[in-house]
């Protein structure tokens, strides 16, 4: 089948992407990888670009369905948009940051598929802001409490998901900090108790 064909081109390129890096990889490489001909290769994909989106617009779309996995999951609201902000990246970077070029990939990902990262980073968000709102409906969280939107909390969670890469190279404080983090978020949107009245004060 045609898609069955495409699905291993990809795959075969991602290989030489993260062997050779996106500046050195040729159509060649790729096809040698896919086992075809170059010529065959030119039937399914114009150029190297085309096949590079493709493969990024194949990954973030996996990487969403993987979101969309973690939020039906059991948990509270913040537990569940953390793994799936896990499962996220997680799925994006897993081949890549294995591979020596994993920089230069990603670099490309931004220079020839950045219009492709900015949607599935939209839809991230608003997957993410659904279900903080599905929860501030259902009473779980309030956003009044800390004078945010579900926008704003998605974003501060997504910056320090990101920032904490930088801050140690023990995935164990990471996550740490992470669930301290988490923990504060948590207290920032809990719903306000309402003072017992004299009717029904013990």
């Amino acid at each position: 089948m045609a898609d069955d064909r495409t699905e291993h081109i990809l795959d075969a390129a991602l290989t030489a992407f993260c062997q050779y890096g996106y500046g050195k990889t040729t159509m060649q490489d790729v096809a040698r990888a896919a086992g075809m001909s170059r010529a065959a290769l030119y039937l399914h994909f114009a150029s190297k670009e085309d096949l590079f989106r493709a493969g990024s617009r194949r990954a973030h779309s996996r990487a969403l369905g993987e979101v969309d996995t973690a939020l039906t999951q059991q948990g509270d609201v913040l537990s569940r948009i953390d793994a799936a902000v896990t499962a996220y990246f997680g799925g994006l970077l897993t081949q890549i940051s294995s591979s020596v070029h994993g920089g230069e990939v990603l670099d490309a990902s931004l220079d020839v598929a950045g219009d492709i990262v900015s949607e599935a980073h939209a839809a991230l968000v608003a997957r993410l802001a659904s279900a903080l709102h599905t929860a501030a409906a259902a009473g779980e969280v309030q956003f009044s409490t800390s004078d945010a939107t579900a926008e704003d909390i998605v974003l501060l969670l997504l910056a320090v998901a990101d920032g904490l890469k930088k801050t140690s190279a023990d995935p164990q404080l990471r996550e740490q900090r992470k669930a301290l983090f988490l923990r504060l978020v948590t207290a920032g949107i809990a719903p306000m108790r309402q003072p017992p009245t004299e009717s029904n004060a013990p």
